[in-house]
C-alpha cells in the first residue's frame, strides 16, 4: 500500500502567469535569515519523550530559547512519544494549518487471545479507508459519532499476540480507539501498548530533535554565535509545504500585508491543483510566506480569467514594510 498522505498524491505543476524579477534589496530567502530571526519565526519539530505533557514540553522550549509565545501542533498523551511540531514566536498562527494535517504512527497492539495471521491482517486491513469513531470516555471533545479517514495502514510485525503497525491518518483519529474496535472486530479484545507519532503533515522523524539537542545547540549560539543552530529550528515556510501554492509579484506584497484580499493581476505563478476554498499558501518570489487565505477561483479558473479574486486573505505573516508599494 501506497504510503503517502492526500497532499503528496496529487499532481503537483507550476504554471506561470507573469514572468518576473524579484527586487534582490528587499526580503530574503527563507534559508538566509539570521539566527535571530529564525528563533523568533521558525519551526522546530521535537521528538517528545515519555512523561511530560505536550503544554509542558511547549513551555521548556519556550524557555531554552527565551521566548515569549509558542504553539504546538496538536495535543500527544504523556506516555506517547515522537514528533510534537512547535511554532516559534510570531509563526505561532501557523499552527491551525498542522492541526488539521494528517497524521502518522507507529503502534504497538496486544490482542487478546490468538488468532490465525490471515485473519488478524484482513481485520486490521478492513480498517483503510472512511471509518466512523465514537471518541473515548477521557477526550477533549464533545462524544459522539465521526467519521475519520485513514489513509494506510501497514503491518510490520506480528509477534504472538502482539502487533506493530504504521499508521496514516485525518487528524483527530483516536488510534487507541482504533485498536479497541479492531479487537471487537476480531471478537477477542484489544488495547494499545505503546504510540509513536512519525509524522504531522510536512513533518517526519527525518527532522526531529530533542529538548537537550535544542538546549545545546542555543547554549553554542550564544557562546560562539555559529549557525549549527539553523539545522535544528526550520524556516516557518516548511510548515505550508502541504498547502498549495500562489507567488504574487513584488507590488502586490505590500498590501497583502495590510490584510488586502489577492486580485489576479497579483499573481505571478501558481500550483495547477488548487480547488475553489482551499486553505493556500501565498509566497513571494524568494518562496517567503506572506499569507494564507481561501481560494476564490480553482487553477483552471485563474488561468484562463483575466480579473477577479483569487484569494480571501485570512492570515498574515509577513511584516508590512517589507516589499514597498512600488517594488
Amino acid at each position: 500500500m501506497e504510503e503517502k498522505f492526500p497532499f503528496e498524491k496529487k499532481e503537483k505543476t507550476i504554471i506561470t502567469l507573469k514572468e518576473s524579477d524579484t527586487n534582490p534589496k528587499e526580503g530574503c530567502n527563507p534559508s538566509t535569515r539570521s539566527v535571530e530571526e529564525i528563533i523568533d519565526y521558525g519551526i522546530v519539530n521535537i521528538n517528545k519523550q515519555q512523561g511530560p505533557t505536550s503544554h509542558q514540553i511547549t513551555d521548556y522550549v519556550k524557555k531554552i530559547l527565551n521566548l515569549k509565545k509558542a504553539g504546538h501542533s496538536g495535543t500527544l498523551d504523556p506516555n506517547v512519544t515522537g514528533s510534537l511540531v512547535i511554532a516559534l514566536g510570531r509563526s505561532t498562527r501557523i499552527i491551525q494549518n498542522l492541526l488539521k494535517s494528517g497524521k502518522e504512527y507507529v503502534c504497538l497492539m496486544r490482542i487478546h487471545k490468538k488468532v490465525k495471521k490471515e485473519e488478524l491482517k484482513k481485520v486490521i486491513l478492513s480498517f483503510t479507508g472512511n471509518i466512523t469513531q465514537l471518541p473515548p470516555l477521557k477526550s477533549s471533545i464533545k462524544r459522539r459519532k465521526r467519521k475519520r479517514e485513514i489513509y494506510y495502514l501497514t503491518i510490520l510485525e506480528i509477534k504472538e499476540q502482539h502487533v506493530l503497525f504504521k499508521v496514516g491518518c485525518e487528524a483527530g483519529t483516536y488510534i487507541r480507539k482504533l485498536c479497541h474496535d479492531i479487537g471487537q472486530k476480531l471478537n477477542t479484545g484489544a488495547h494499545m501498548v505503546q504510540l509513536v507519532r512519525t509524522r504531522v503533515g510536512p513533518f517526519s522523524d527525518k527532522t526531529w530533535t530533542s529538548l537537550h539537542e535544542l538546549k545545546d545547540s542555543f547554549e553554542n549560539y550564544k557562546e560562539n554565535k555559529n549557525s549549527a543552530i539553523k539545522k535544528i529550528i526550520l524556516p516557518v515556510e516548511e510548515a505550508v509545504k502541504h498547502l498549495p501554492k500562489i507567488w504574487v509579484l513584488d507590488s502586490t506584497i505590500n498590501s497583502l500585508c495590510h490584510g488586502a484580499n489577492l486580485a489576479l493581476p497579483g499573481v505571478s505563478k501558481l500550483e495547477s491543483h488548487i480547488e475553489y476554498n482551499d486553505v493556500v499558501a501565498v509566497l513571494s518570489l524568494k518562496d517567503e510566506l506572506i499569507c494564507t487565505g481561501n481560494a476564490k477561483m480553482n487553477s483552471k479558473e485563474i488561468k484562463k480569467s483575466k480579473k477577479g479574486i483569487v484569494l480571501e486573505n485570512e492570515k498574515v505573516f509577513m511584516k508590512r514594510d517589507t516589499y514597498s508599494r512600488f517594488s
